[in-house]
């Protein structure tokens, strides 16, 4: 019996198929820790406003459920006889192919399992042909600005259209390959970047471009055929899956031509040679790009998990996930423009489209200071420093005169973030508001 025939005759349903989701609503799915009360000053329990998915996105209830629907038949996977491997390995690769559909892959493209967005850019940072150039904005998450050997960092542009011209002039006067690295998504202010236009700049001058969809795919759909991208990358946490998987998705011929990321089983097809005494091992690595980068026992619940997350999406609807973010979004950005002495940081104004991600300090206030009172007098739960993000950070807070309070352990300042998603409800966003005027009010 091949693993195929198990998969389809299991039970219960298989996580990342349609079936597990087969008798679902299309209402929103809920999230794990909905009903979690912390504690506040004074002894009190609050129910816990969590502002902080852009670090890490709390579980959605389907992904919890197809991985315990997992566990009992949980077993290594592609290389046992034994049914709960076969069945495993089956998951396993269903998994891939419901990734693959998720992001709009093309036919042939890979989808390489890795730990992280960090773990993917790393990964295709091993694959780029020799001499390659990376021409990367210093707008960048820490993730897709550092593991390039040789890159053109260009600043922070001004707006959308500067964007373009820089990354088109870059790549013109590069002799060789290159690659183009981009953030679809900001983590720290949420505006979106014009990705579609720089796919075309990139391929006009014969590059390639990497697009960080860590901070989109939670919260628009992303077709990487229709936007004409080489290469995606995202982490399960930060979509409702936080099981540590994440995914490199995109072209296989680099990746099938570069030395495998790790050198181990699986990635191995054969390994000759050898009989002690310094006798040399020769070894044939995979010609299969997926199995190439994968050495190891893989994390298989976490790629069930994000599978599951991306059925759950896909089964929901974009149209009412938009809809409710960009509601809340309103009522937040509104709010704190209602609030003297708090500043939003923007790269491209206050009009530019963006996802549920809001940055921000406030006047007499360091960043570190907001957080702590946010979550001890109000329940809430925010992110203060730099995000990952410090060249750009930098950047946002000169431009609003806040470049030298000297609240993160590096003797720089900081700033606030709130963001959301699934699961999140109007009175987060209210209470963030009222607490924000009465912290303001104190000083």
């Amino acid at each position: 019996m091949s693993a195929l025939t198990i998969l389809k005759s299991s039970s219960p349903a298989v996580p990342g198929t349609s079936p597990l989701l087969a008798d679902a609503s299309p209402a929103i799915p809920a999230v794990l820790g909905a009903d979690l009360k912390v504690p506040v000053k004074g002894g009190r329990l609050l129910p816990y406003a969590n502002l902080d998915y852009a670090a890490s996105a709390p579980c959605l209830a389907p992904v919890n459920a197809a991985v315990a629907a997992a566990l009992p038949a949980y077993s290594s996977v592609h290389r046992g006889a034994g049914y709960a491997s076969q069945l495993t390995t089956a998951r396993y690769e269903q998994a891939r192919h419901t990734v693959r559909a998720f992001v709009g892959a093309r036919p042939g493209d890979a989808v390489v399992f890795t730990r992280n967005t960090t773990d993917a850019a790393n990964l295709l940072a091993g694959c780029l042909p020799d001499g390659t150039t990376v021409v990367v904005f210093e707008s960048e998450h820490h993730a897709s600005l550092l593991p390039w050997r040789k890159a053109v960092r260009l600043a922070p542009p001004a707006f959308p259209g500067e964007a373009v011209r820089a990354a088109d002039e870059a790549l013109a006067a590069i002799d060789g390959p290159a690659l183009l690295v981009v953030t679809a998504a900001s983590n720290v202010t949420g505006e979106l970047w014009p990705i579609a236009a720089l796919a075309h700049i990139a391929h006009r001058h014969g590059a390639r471009i990497l697009v960080d969809a860590a901070q989109l795919v939670p919260h628009r759909r992303l077709n990487l055929t229709a936007l004409d991208l080489d290469y995606v990358a995202f982490s399960g946490h930060k979509l409702y899956a936080p099981f540590g998987a994440g995914a490199l998705v995109g072209r296989a011929d680099w990746l099938a031509g570069a030395e495998p990321y790790l050198r181990g089983g699986g990635a191995s097809k054969a390994v000759t040679g050898g009989t002690g005494q310094g006798a040399p091992l020769s070894t044939e690595w995979s010609a299969d790009p997926e199995q190439r980068h994968e050495a190891g026992t893989p994390n298989v619940l976490g790629a069930i998990a994000l599978a599951a997350a991306c059925d759950a999406l896909s089964a929901t609807g974009w149209t009412p996930l938009v809809r409710e973010e960009e509601r809340l979004l309103t009522l937040l950005r509104d709010g704190l423009a209602g609030i003297e002495g708090v500043h939003e940081l923007s790269l491209w104004g206050p009009g530019h489209p963006r996802v549920g991600i809001v940055s921000f300090v406030v006047d007499g206030w360091t960043a570190r200071e907001v957080a702590e009172a946010l979550s001890f007098e109000y329940g809430i739960g925010v992110r203060d420093g730099k995000f990952c993000a410090h060249p750009f950070v930098r950047h946002l807070l000169d431009a609003v005169g806040r470049s030298a309070d000297g609240d993160c352990a590096d003797g720089t300042t900081g700033a606030v973030r709130a963001s959301f998603g699934v699961g999140t409800t109007e009175e987060h966003v209210r209470r963030l508001v009222g607490a924000l005027s009465d912290l303001v009010s104190r000083r």
